[in-house]
């Protein structure tokens, strides 16, 4: 039968399509690869929720987790909650803690930055803490030393509330097109004075570190403060649009960008295949779901998680590395075996033996 019509119904249901305005990613906190709670944390990196990183400079010592306390009745499942352990009511001027994604420049090039067209944006994101007053959410041009801050105020203490704020756009210095970092989205929790004695930066213009945070309240000053994030969006124009719920699948393929963690959910699982270079030695090869943005490094859980075998006998191994020369959807492994078990040539396996094992490869900004 011909189709001599398209219906208005069926118009609706593509535009209902997500349409990636949302330039953060995993900005509903569901995808932690890394782990679910970090204790301990006085040092920058990422730790549990998927493209967030805290930035630390010696100010307390924290732990942060992917939490299910989230807004009512907004979708959400997860949010990112960071709690202080060991306060620091008195920072030193240089001090300094945020929660920040960072985000690659070809992923940006339609905000036209440094054009007279520069785009307006807008970030939205739901929030809650027990220390309450006012934060600054900041947005840093990593390529030409830009920056512009805002504030927004935490009224009520345990509650969840919509903050939205929008920054105009850049008429100066382009972003790089590229995978590398240019503009870093930077939550502040707390601050020393090198960052709060100026006045806030509400326009954009070139770094002065006394500009980007004052008024920042300390969210380290007292063991009893913690703050919760989720429903994080940054998007063109100057209204914030609702949420852009993703797919579970189509998030963790986006996240596997940039970090790609391969576990065994339960027992032994296979990791790689290759084939034995002499008696011990073996290069076996780690298929990747996606493109790496960028060269990787490999880390995992335990050498002891991992043996090696051949058609008829196995080892626990002595050592497991990346093979300096790689391709971004594929990891080339060495893995050494304690004792002789095959003959150059000869099939060899990379295998798991227990369900706590995890390889990480890791291509982050």
């Amino acid at each position: 039968m011909a189709i001599d019509k398209i219906t208005s119904a069926g118009l609706t249901t593509s535009t209902n399509q997500p349409n990636f305005r949302n330039i953060i990613i995993n900005g509903d906190m569901s995808i932690a690869q890394r782990s679910t709670s970090v204790s301990s944390i006085t040092t920058s990196g990422y730790n549990t929720v998927d493209r967030f990183r805290t930035f630390i400079t010696t100010l307390g010592t924290w732990t942060e987790s992917q939490s299910t306390d989230v807004p009512t009745g907004q979708g959400f499942a997860k949010s990112l909650k960071i709690d202080c352990t060991t306060a620091d009511a008195s920072p030193a001027a240089g001090d300094r803690i945020l929660i920040q994604q960072r985000i690659e420049g070809q992923n940006l090039q339609y905000l036209k930055k440094g054009t007279s067209s520069a785009e307006s944006t807008t970030v939205s994101f739901w929030v809650k803490s027990a220390k309450t007053g006012t934060y600054i959410v900041e947005l840093y041009d990593n390529d030409n030393s830009r920056q512009i801050s805002n504030s927004y105020t935490i009224s009520s203490a345990n509650t969840w509330e919509k903050k939205t704020i929008t920054y105009a756009g850049d008429t100066t210095g382009a972003f790089d097109n590229n995978s590398s970092t240019s503009l870093i989205l930077q939550f502040w929790l707390a601050s020393g004075t090198d960052y709060t004695s100026g006045t806030l930066s509400t326009s954009w213009s070139s770094v002065t570190n006394a500009n980007r945070a004052v008024g920042q309240v300390n969210l380290g000053d007292s063991t009893s403060n913690e703050w919760y994030v989720t429903g994080v969006q940054l998007e063109a124009g100057t209204t914030a649009s609702d949420f852009e719920f993703l797919p579970y699948d189509v998030n963790l393929q986006r996240c596997h960008r940039y970090l790609f963690t391969l576990t065994s959910p339960s027992g032994q699982g296979r990791f790689g295949s290759g084939g034995f270079i002499n008696t011990t030695s073996a290069d076996t090869i780690v298929s990747l779901p996606v493109e790496m943005r960028t060269t990787y490094s490999m880390s995992y859980s335990a050498l002891s998680h991992f043996r090696l075998t051949s058609h008829t006998e196995a080892s626990a191994l002595s050592s497991l590395a990346l093979e300096t020369s790689r391709v971004l959807n594929a990891a080339d492994l060495r893995a050494t075996a304690t004792t002789a078990i095959g003959t150059a040539g000869n099939y060899a396996l990379l295998y798991t033996n227990g369900s706590d094992s995890k390889m990480f490869f890791d291509a982050e900004l």
